[in-house]
């Protein structure tokens, strides 16, 4: 699949979510990487194109509710994902500014929009759309091929790309590896976040198949 020529928001105002600090004037790309044989705690890595560390996840797979911490390179707490404990199939989970669980902290959260198998679907509202009509974000594509690209709200203008990576690094490893192209303008530490988020859902969904 040819990726679109990244090119940012059309107002040109930058797409700030969890900080403006995140927002590159140019294409950002990173690449993923889940670690394997962590038992306490799953973890991904996220580079840049060069092997330098941006970003590390981590969570405790033995926490009561599903949780994981973005943190920087120095492993200072940028945002915790939470998956919210309610019976609903469609899966939701919510995130906040640093290690905060507090409601004033809430930046946005993402909920599976359709239960298609081979599908993914993913509304994202900030924390100031409360009503939740009109999704803010939306994500599409297809996990299973690790290909899946993320709007801005309802519109056809593209923010984020993300795709399988194959290496002989990944192939050797074993490791689930795909590459992130985030557009100008974007705040990456929120797509990197969205991209944690699918991955989470997506799995628990595998293992209840």
């Amino acid at each position: 699949m040819a990726l679109a020529t990244p090119s940012g928001p059309p107002t040109g105002n930058p797409i700030a979510v969890v900080g403006p600090q995140f927002c590159a004037p140019y294409p950002v790309d990173l690449i993923m990487a889940k670690k394997l044989m962590t038992i306490a705690e799953g973890s991904f890595a996220v580079t840049d194109v060069n092997g330098n560390v941006m970003f590390k996840i981590k969570g405790s797979v033995f926490s009561l509710h599903d949780s994981r911490l973005l943190l920087d390179a120095s492993g200072n707490p940028i945002v915790s994902l939470r998956q919210k404990a309610i019976l609903t199939a469609h899966r939701r989970w919510e995130v906040y500014r640093g290690d905060s669980s507090n409601s004033k902290d809430l930046l946005f959260s993402a909920k599976k929009s359709s239960m298609l198998q081979f599908k993914t679907a993913l509304d994202v509202f900030l924390a100031a759309n409360t009503k939740e009509d009109v999704p803010d974000f939306k994500v599409k594509g297809s996990w299973f091929e690790r290909s899946c690209t993320i709007y801005l709200g309802n519109s056809s203008t593209i923010i984020a790309q993300m795709h399988k990576k194959h290496s002989v690094q990944s192939l050797v490893l074993g490791k689930d590896t795909f590459a992130v192209t985030v557009y100008p303008h974007v705040d990456y530490a929120f797509i990197v976040a969205l991209v944690v988020i699918l991955y989470e859902i997506n799995e628990d969904r595998k293992d209840e198949d």
